[in-house]
């Protein structure tokens, strides 16, 4: 088995890590994600004023590491953002024949998803005229080195500097070419893969559809474990106890080192004092010798979950703030739980007020996605599926909508958006990189204005991702949401499933606090290859029934029955089956196996009774393990027994043929 990490995410939700796995001949990519930081060296357009040296030209994207990494025959995807890099690779000749598995959830978001990128993308076509495959002028040397340089801190530290790199963004019929090799899964589906492989999904908590994946083969089981949480206030909740006792984890949150100095505060302040109740949310420092279950009470508690309604309160009173100023608020971040979450707690803002604040969601895909998430209830946590049977709505916007205070237009200049603008108002819109789609124009309507509040995630670089806006008079609020596993929990949940061995990025090789563990590490960092020890030499083979009932053993000894066969070797639904030969052989014409001990004074015996002259050899030592029988008529013949085997010497054939007739009734053949 062989791991390459393609490209580390750095803890973005947007953009998470990928890699290339090896395994018994076959090569998995797990998630292509689009790499979106080349975008913040291009200006947006329309722009007005001084661009501060960045590109005017329609946008260039880096090409998925995977590119390079050859063809693959499968590509397991977790996330709806994990396959948003996906139609880059659908015109090489070694993705021809690619399966792409995904939930279904996660397959209708990101298609949505990668329809308004390019819908997006088009502004900068019909502004610059319609890109081609030909480098533009600011591609080309001097100008170029000179771009990477000056950017290269802030975008792309970890990119080559090669301009075959930038590519044009894929095309609709891309889009559609890459979701014919799609193959959506629901949560716990077995899906088996060219016979040998048995893939299956489940829930990891952090969005909806969001999958961890376990992968079965004949000799090795394999969890691929991306960013996860616990409990979620919208998504199903993390499955982790279908990932139990698989060979290997890839543990591939990277959003963990993203906590690491706060979590390790946390763990040193209370490193000496074990009956501190704050222990049981970093259980890495119990080992009471209590089994891996019930750990599950310190793992599984809503603690991370209080935190993130918590932080999204407090956003909905910054917003509250502002328009009971008078500004407007412009959130333009794209990840669905937070959005129905954000406006599930400002519709509730607003009914504990008497303030009228209209909400436009400005997104090309805002309708459909809004009716999807009250159509997929069995992807929804508990407290969700709940509501369904109340009779109640899943999501607070359908309140929203009904009471006119929610708006959805798929674009600035749609129709009936002009006469349902008001000011001040609350709108969510894409792009998070500031760069593309309506957070474009709304905030250079807004920049100026000290009232208004502009809501971005943390993780773009700030400065270089508004410099284009600049001077700069709005407020700016930074927030992180939750990304996947606390640190502290890593362990614990290593001590549930109790693999053999874990694969962690190297980050968290010196800074996690790991106690021993009967499990081994080996720790990945991008673009190296590593390479684990065969997991099991043996593998199980099952007997078809149909074999199984033609057999017709032979007691050995007390404990040993053999029997002989006429079988083919297949690979079935992952597993090795020994199933009925096309052709059985006459059994009344073929050589009987012999596996006994032969007993010399009986083999005599046999010889005489076939009228044959024999004794013992004359130089015979008459040890126990070696003794020689020698034939003088009809022929001449000698048989040699040793302890581990039995050897005829005779040049004719038909005492030759007597003499195994006669080791044939001393010896217990099959």
């Amino acid at each position: 088995m062989k791991l390459t990490c393609l490209s580390a995410s750095g803890g973005s939700y947007y953009s998470p890590a990928s890699h290339l796995l090896e395994l018994e001949g076959f090569r998995f990519l797990l998630d292509c994600p689009i790499d979106l930081s080349a975008l913040a060296v291009f200006a947006p357009v329309p722009l007005a004023g001084d661009a501060g040296g960045l590109i005017r030209a329609v946008p260039r994207y880096w090409l998925p590491a995977a590119a390079k990494a050859g063809g693959v025959d499968a590509v397991i995807v977790s996330s709806a953002t994990g396959m948003l890099g996906l139609p880059f690779l659908t015109g090489l000749p070694g993705f021809a024949n690619t399966k792409v598995y995904v939930t279904e959830v996660a397959a209708r978001i990101g298609k949505l998803m990668m329809e308004e990128l390019v819908e997006m993308h088009y502004e900068f076509v019909r502004y610059y005229g319609p890109d081609t495959d030909v480098s533009p002028k600011w591609m080309e040397g001097k100008e170029f080195n000179e771009l990477m340089s000056m950017l290269q801190k802030a975008v792309i530290e970890d990119k080559e500097n090669d301009s075959a790199c930038l590519v044009p963004l894929y095309s609709l019929g891309n889009i559609e070419e890459c979701m014919h090799k799609v193959q959506p899964v629901k949560y716990g589906e077995e899906v088996c893969f060219n016979g040998i492989f048995m893939l299956k999904a489940s829930s990891s908590g952090l969005e909806l559809g969001n999958s961890t994946w376990e992968i079965k083969g004949p000799r090795a089981s394999i969890t691929y474990l991306p960013s996860s949480v616990f409990v979620s206030a919208h998504a199903l909740d993390f499955d982790y106890s279908s990932l139990k006792e698989n060979d290997v984890i890839l543990f591939s949150d990277f959003s963990s080192l993203n906590d690491m100095d706060e979590d390790n505060e946390k763990l040193n302040e209370h490193s000496m004092d074990e009956t501190d109740s704050s222990l049981c949310h970093y259980s890495v420092l119990r080992d009471d010798g209590a089994d891996a279950d019930e750990k599950v009470p310190f793992v599984c508690n809503n603690d991370d979950i209080t935190e993130e309604i918590e932080r999204i309160s407090f956003i909905c009173s910054c917003i509250f703030d502002a328009v009971k100023s008078g500004g407007s608020v412009l959130i333009p971040i794209g990840r669905l739980g937070v959005i129905l979450l954000l406006l599930e707690l400002i519709s509730e803002m607003l009914h504990s007020s008497s303030m009228k604040v209209p909400i436009f969601v400005i997104s090309e895909t805002a309708e459909e996605i809004f009716a999807f998430t009250n159509a997929l209830p069995e992807w929804l946590c508990k407290s969700r599926q709940e509501k369904l049977f109340a009779g109640e709505a899943l999501f607070g916007h359908v309140e929203l909508l009904k009471e006119g205070k929610l708006f959805l237009f798929p674009h600035l200049h749609s129709k009936g958006l002009l006469a349902a603008w008001k000011e001040p108002c609350i709108v969510l819109c894409p792009h998070w990189s500031l760069r593309l789609g309506p957070a474009v124009h709304l905030l250079r309507r807004w920049h100026a204005d000290k009232r208004c509040l502009l809501v971005v995630e943390q993780g773009n670089d700030a400065e270089l991702s508004l410099k284009p806006f600049m001077p700069l008079a709005i407020q700016v609020l930074e927030c992180s949401f939750l990304s996947g596993i606390r640190v502290g929990k890593i362990d614990p949940l290593l001590r549930m499933l109790k693999p053999k061995f874990v694969l962690l990025p190297e980050g968290l090789k010196s800074r996690c606090p790991i106690q021993e563990v009967p499990w081994s590490f080996f720790y990945y960092s991008k673009g190296k290859t590593i390479e684990l020890p065969n997991l099991r030499e043996e593998f199980e083979v099952h007997l078809a029934t149909d074999v199984a009932f033609r057999l017709q053993p032979r007691q050995l000894n007390e404990t040993t029955a053999v029997a002989r066969l006429r079988t083919k070797l297949l690979v079935s639904n992952g597993r090795f089956q020994l199933a009925s030969a096309e052709k059985q052989s006459d059994q009344s014409k073929r050589h009987l196996l012999h596996c006994s001990t032969i007993d010399p004074g009986r083999l005599l015996s046999a010889l005489q009774e076939k009228g044959m002259v024999c004794s013992f050899a004359a130089d015979d030592s008459s040890t126990a393990s070696e003794c020689s029988v020698l034939i003088t008529s009809p022929g001449d013949a000698l048989v040699k027994i040793t302890s581990d085997r039995t050897v005829i010497y005779c040049d004719n054939e038909r005492t030759c043929n007597q003499i195994y007739d006669a080791l044939s009734s001393v010896c217990k053949g099959i």
